[in-house]
């Protein structure tokens, strides 16, 4: 009987035991199944991180490159603005080489009363002839946003843009604060469309004063008038004429039988319907001839 009762109790024991054992292997698989999902957790943020990480270096990349790219583009800009000085005005408004060596068979051309009807036209026409030039712009033809997008639109096409006075005044004429104001709100505006004050300035009928002069050179800006120039003239208001006129460098209608077309001259144009259709011929004519057109910014500016 006790020996029985001793199986009993010694098979009992065993199975205690034995549930004892799988419970402990149960909490250890899952244990383990935990301690499994928390790595491949770990894992994934881990692999989270390291992707965001990448993607913000890549982006600060990138960002590095874009403001390398902004700040050599300026740099050029400012190259371009800023051009080694090949040529000064003589007391005749013509171009004079600076140093010997320096060709001296160049004109300058130069358009004024900018923006009002042709001005960007002209622009377009000069642009795909690659033939530089300045655009002398007034104030009163800068008023519509229309005519500042083309103002902008000339100025990237790489054009120098001049100072004409705000409202085309005659300076003499006027008191010197009216002067001042003239030029000085007429930088500002061409500034404010532009970024950039001009470097030019041309008095309307080429009509200057010693104040306008003197406040010109404080601005840093290089007075000029012109060598010769016909499209205001009535005779010379006609395509064909013009071209033979500039071409030439002659007007018999107004009593110049003799050419005024030589090396460094200074042509004056307008913005005007026959200047427009004649401009490309006369570009074509004057190269024939062997001439080529000065770079508008390779001029000595006022120090």
């Amino acid at each position: 009987m006790k020996k029985s009762i001793y199986i009993l109790l010694f098979g009992i024991m065993i199975v205690l035991v034995a549930c004892n054992d799988n419970v402990n292997e149960d909490e250890a698989a899952e244990n383990e199944e935990d301690n499994t999902e928390e790595i491949a957790t770990d894992e994934a943020e881990d692999e989270n991180k390291t992707e965001e990480e990448d993607e913000k270096e890549q982006q600060a990349t990138e960002e590095n490159d874009n403001s390398t790219e902004v700040e050599e583009n300026v740099e050029e800009e400012v190259a371009q603005d800023i051009a080694e000085p090949l040529y000064e005005l003589d007391d005749n408004w013509n171009l004079v080489p600076l140093e010997e060596g320096t060709n001296e068979k160049v004109l300058l051309l130069t358009i004024d009363d900018a923006p009002d009807k042709y001005a960007l036209e002209m622009a377009q026409t000069l642009n795909e002839l690659e033939v530089p030039a300045i655009f002398f712009v007034n104030g009163h033809y800068l008023q519509t946003d229309e005519e500042k997008d083309e103002l902008r639109d000339i100025h990237e096409m790489g054009f120098a843009i001049g100072n004409h006075t705000y409202n085309h005044q005659q300076l003499s004429v006027v008191d010197e604060e009216t002067q001042k104001q003239e030029i000085l709100e007429l930088n500002d505006l061409i500034e404010k469309i532009i970024g950039d004050q001009p470097h030019f300035f041309r008095a309307p009928h080429g009509d200057n004063t010693d104040y306008a002069k003197s406040l010109v050179k404080e601005e840093g800006m290089l007075l000029m008038n012109w060598t010769y120039g016909y499209d205001y003239f009535e005779p010379y208001m006609d395509e064909e004429k013009l071209k033979e006129a500039m071409i030439s460098g002659e007007a018999p209608e107004i009593d110049i039988s003799y050419s005024l077309l030589n090396p460094g001259a200074n042509l004056l144009m307008h913005d005007r319907e026959w200047t427009a259709a004649a401009l490309e011929d006369i570009v074509k004519g004057l190269r024939e001839k062997g001439y080529e057109f000065a770079d508008p910014m390779t001029l000595q500016l006022p120090e």
